[in-house]
């Protein structure tokens, strides 16, 4: 394991949020247990143990300070590996199985439960799939499965699996998706979408018999406040969003209604330096660990 601690700032800048501190880094590249292979989502459990699928494709768990745990591989994975985990309300891992087009559950042990299993059938039909790439659930149970392919779409499904409706269709219009990724459900229920080939976040209220866009912000672009490919979104509770961006190697911090706060991260190799991440996560501590993919690390930041 490789490791970097009491490295103070790093570089970090939050501008009038404060400053972003780089707390620790870790993980060597490699297949064997322990070490990750350019790693491609990441999750966190009420344990605060880290779950996170790479290249390989191994399901790894892990403490937040790097100590492997276990792990495990899916069934299949000749046709392309996972790219969406996500802890449900019963304490189990969500595991979108993107080019098997389905969601599998598996207890935090790595026992999978076939019963809960949603899709498996490729097509564009309700309940069908192409390329799912992320599943969450809400207060209430239900399900909402995102994906690509033929449709670029939101699929809703009820506690016990059934398809309740579906939105979403490929453009760029308000509404409309290029690429769904990340999913996060907010205290009041409304849902927020990493949209990452239009560079924008979409808000959605959920709660009738169809989804009504809310609110949308981002435009491409390397600036600061811009957005290039979001790959995953994280609401903190307070008011904030953190956008994790695959195309311009940085968090940036905004306000729910898009006002850039702050940001840290740079192309590069170097502690708190990062190289195309593809998601972030935060402990009950309030530290984040941003899956740094193309340095086969995590890097944890005290915010």
């Amino acid at each position: 394991m490789t490791l970097f601690a009491g490295c103070g700032s790093g570089g970090l800048t939050f501008g009038d949020a404060g400053e972003g501190r780089l707390d620790v880094a870790w993980g060597r590249q490699g297949s064997s247990p322990g070490r990750l292979a350019k790693p491609r989502a990441i999750t966190i459990d009420g344990q605060d143990r880290l779950y996170i699928v790479d290249f390989t494709p191994r399901i790894s768990v892990f403490t937040g300070d790097g100590k492997y745990l276990h792990g495990w591989q899916p069934p299949e994975f000749a046709n392309g590996r996972p790219t969406g985990l996500w802890i449900d309300g019963d304490g189990n891992l969500l595991v979108s199985d993107t080019h098997y087009y389905r969601v599998l559950t598996y207890t935090p042990q790595g026992e999978l439960l076939p019963e809960r299993t949603i899709g498996g059938v490729q097509g564009t039909r309700p309940g069908e799939f192409n390329w799912v790439t992320h599943c969450i659930q809400d207060a209430q149970g239900n399900f909402y499965i995102s994906e690509f392919g033929d449709l670029h779409r939101i699929q809703k499904f009820s506690p016990d699996r059934k398809f309740i409706f579906q939105w979403g269709t490929k453009g760029t219009e308000p509404g409309n998706f290029d690429c769904p990724r990340k999913m996060a459900i907010d205290a009041d229920g409304l849902l927020w979408m990493a949209d990452a080939c239009n560079h924008r976040v979409q808000v959605f209220d959920v709660s009738g018999a169809s989804a009504r866009l809310v609110t949308l912000w981002g435009e491409e672009g390397t600036a600061p406040g811009q957005l290039r490919y979001p790959y995953d979104l994280l609401l903190d509770g307070q008011g904030h969003v953190y956008v994790c961006e695959f195309g311009n190697h940085r968090v940036q911090k905004f306000t729910r209604e898009g006002r850039l706060l702050g940001w840290f991260g740079t192309s590069g190799r170097g502690a708190g330096e990062l190289d195309q991440p593809w998601g972030i996560t935060r402990d009950s501590r309030g530290r984040m660990y941003v899956l740094d993919s193309y340095n086969h690390r995590v890097q944890r930041f005290w915010l």
